[in-house]
């Protein structure tokens, strides 16, 4: 997979960084020389250009490109890149970083924005995580789908802990996509079985996380009465 990274910064050469352990192409660009340091990710293709002109982003062959990531420190170049990426290159996955969470509500299927990562959020979100059982986190906005990452750890109490994947009644527009179990990632099949303190990650519309929430939070007695 062929992916740019408009923003060279730490955040964009982390990313890329993980990206190329991964096996894939990583692109970054960055208009100022002294983000250049080529020798910080050696394995990456730079290029020294505006990710907001067209001119670079031709440079950049960016329709060749499986992903955009704009994740500069500027959301308004974030969103220019991101709506130039869908719009004129016709990228399938573009992915915003949002610095300021007052603009989140910007970043969307309008902008050409299909994941929106809002670092204040997401940094909440996991000290939310770290803290709290039985409640539902939303870590990651997905603009197209109208649909949300959340995250949910399966209380000791819980009616499901030894319920079978399969054997749920999960509310409607919602997906089980992820069960964390210790150090281990486990894609859920019908027959696994949830257990008290699994970190399950769902993809779920917004107008669904109140009842998915319900559902994993009943208490056994409560659902035995």
């Amino acid at each position: 997979m062929r992916v740019a990274i408009a923003g060279a910064g730490a955040v964009g050469r982390s990313i890329a960084g993980e990206l190329l352990e991964n096996g894939h192409e990583v692109l970054l660009v960055d208009k100022a020389p002294t983000a250049i340091s080529v020798e910080r990710v050696p394995l990456a293709e730079w290029l020294l250009a505006d990710a907001c002109e067209i001119t670079s982003l031709d440079e950049a062959a960016l329709q060749r490109c499986n992903v955009v990531i704009a994740a500069t420190g500027d959301d308004k170049v974030n969103l220019v890149v991101s709506l130039l990426a869908k719009t004129e290159y016709g990228v399938p996955r573009v992915v915003a970083r949002v610095n300021n969470p007052k603009n989140e509500w910007l970043f969307n299927e309008a902008w050409g924005v299909d994941v929106a990562v809002s670092t204040p959020r997401l940094m909440s979100a996991l000290v939310e995580e770290a803290v709290s059982v039985g409640d539902l986190v939303r870590l990651l906005r997905f603009s197209h789908g109208d649909a949300n990452l959340v995250e949910l750890t399966l209380p000791e109490e819980s009616a499901l802990a030894g319920t079978q994947v399969g054997d749920v009644e999960w509310p409607e527009d919602t997906s089980l996509v992820t069960i964390i179990r210790g150090t281990r990632v486990l894609t859920p099949s019908r027959e696994d079985s949830l257990e008290a303190g699994d970190e399950l990650l769902f993809v779920a519309a917004p107008a669904r996380e109140e009842q998915l929430e319900d559902l994993l939070s009943v208490r056994k007695e409560d659902a035995a009465g």
